[in-house]
């Protein structure tokens, strides 16, 4: 019952998103879009709140079994704090994320209007690829409990490349997906507004939509036999996407089953902090470039969390039952640590620029 009234909540509020709040098209602003971020991750924090009563009155059959990661029933504190450090941990990796999603719109030029829809329907398809990981990684674990020790070893590894790794221009176009959807479907030349596909032919099927700008007849659409079905670029945009969140979901779900393995907590820390990913693309995506050291920070933190898994019982012992709030406050000084310097670098730079 518990998991159908947070799926609900989420459907509700995503239907809300998309049927009152974007209905119409338009480029959303930085104010509108720190508004939302503003309250997607008041949202998120507050979640907490339920966590901590569900699990400490055991509402609807919460916390009722022990976590597979420490063998503990979870009290109201302890899932609490579980599920506040997952929540940190996806959104810092999110962070990240943004910064490849800027690149793959700028690839592809699309238009600043479009790209809530393409980010409505990634942040979709996402928690659905979550949930399904989810579930398989929370059975893999309690069939057998060594694979925490292959995630951690790969977190410390993932950790290590991502420090050491070059931030490189890629080409969308080589995506496996992207080749294959092009061989399956024609690909029209321009943006249909927000449509993903189009019919040749048909009325309308070859205006671009894009306001200040004439109807343009598509080179493609003219090529192909009347009524037949045509993917728009917005289309590959989303395939991408989707590619994305797939590699960036492989790092974030291993990190936080060193946290936790209760699947409630794993999933709702991580839809929560994905739902606020389209509004912090829009406020951070002209201020990524800024944040040089938060990618260090990153790294750091993947590769404590993949050192966490790997001597779970030896820092259990060190740190006693309560090292979940140590892991927090540390992943938190990181972070923080990463953006202070990253601004402080870039205020140092502009002094330099000005003498």
């Amino acid at each position: 019952m518990i998991w159908i009234i947070f799926i609900c909540l989420i459907l509700t509020m995503l239907m809300l998103d998309l049927g009152v709040f974007h209905r119409k098209a338009h480029e959303v602003t930085m104010k509108e879009a720190l508004i939302w971020s503003a309250i997607w991750i008041t949202l998120g924090l507050s979640f907490t709140i339920f966590i901590y009563f569900g699990y400490e009155h055991r509402w609807l059959g919460l916390g009722v079994s022990a976590d597979p990661i420490d063998g503990a029933i979870n009290d109201g504190s302890d899932a609490a704090i579980k599920y506040l450090t997952g929540y940190v941990v996806e959104e810092s990796l999110s962070v990240d994320n943004i910064f490849v999603m800027a690149m793959i719109f700028n690839f592809f030029a699309v238009p600043a209007i479009y790209r809530h829809r393409v980010l409505f329907w990634g942040i979709i398809g996402a928690i659905v690829l979550r949930g399904v990981m989810i579930t398989v990684g929370v059975k893999l674990i309690a069939e057998f409990h060594w694979i925490l020790y292959i995630f951690g070893a790969f977190l410390v590894f993932t950790g290590i490349k991502m420090l050491l790794a070059r931030q490189e221009q890629t080409d969308p176009n080589k995506n496996i997906l992207v080749k294959a959807a092009k061989r399956i479907f024609p690909v029209t030349s321009k943006f249909h507004g927000e449509h993903f596909f189009v019919r040749a032919g048909e009325p309308g099927s070859y205006e671009s939509e894009q306001p200040g700008q004439k109807a343009e007849r598509d080179e493609h659409v003219e090529q192909v036999k009347k009524g037949t079905l045509m993917m728009t670029p917005l289309a590959l945009v989303l395939i991408v996407v989707e590619t994305t969140d797939v590699i960036f979901a492989i790092d974030s779900i291993p990190a936080i089953f060193a946290i936790t393995a209760d699947p409630f907590l794993i999933f709702t820390s991580n839809v929560l902090a994905i739902l606020g990913l389209r509004s912090l693309y829009f406020a951070l995506a002209g201020l990524i470039k800024k944040f040089r050291y938060l990618k260090v920070s990153l790294s750091i933190i993947l590769v404590l969390i993949g050192v966490k898994m790997l001597a779970a019982e030896w820092v259990k012992e060190i740190f006693g039952k309560h090292f979940h709030y140590i892991l927090l406050a540390i992943i938190l000084v990181i972070l923080a640590i990463g953006i202070f310097a990253s601004f402080l670098f870039s205020r140092q730079e502009k002094e330099n620029f000005r003498q």
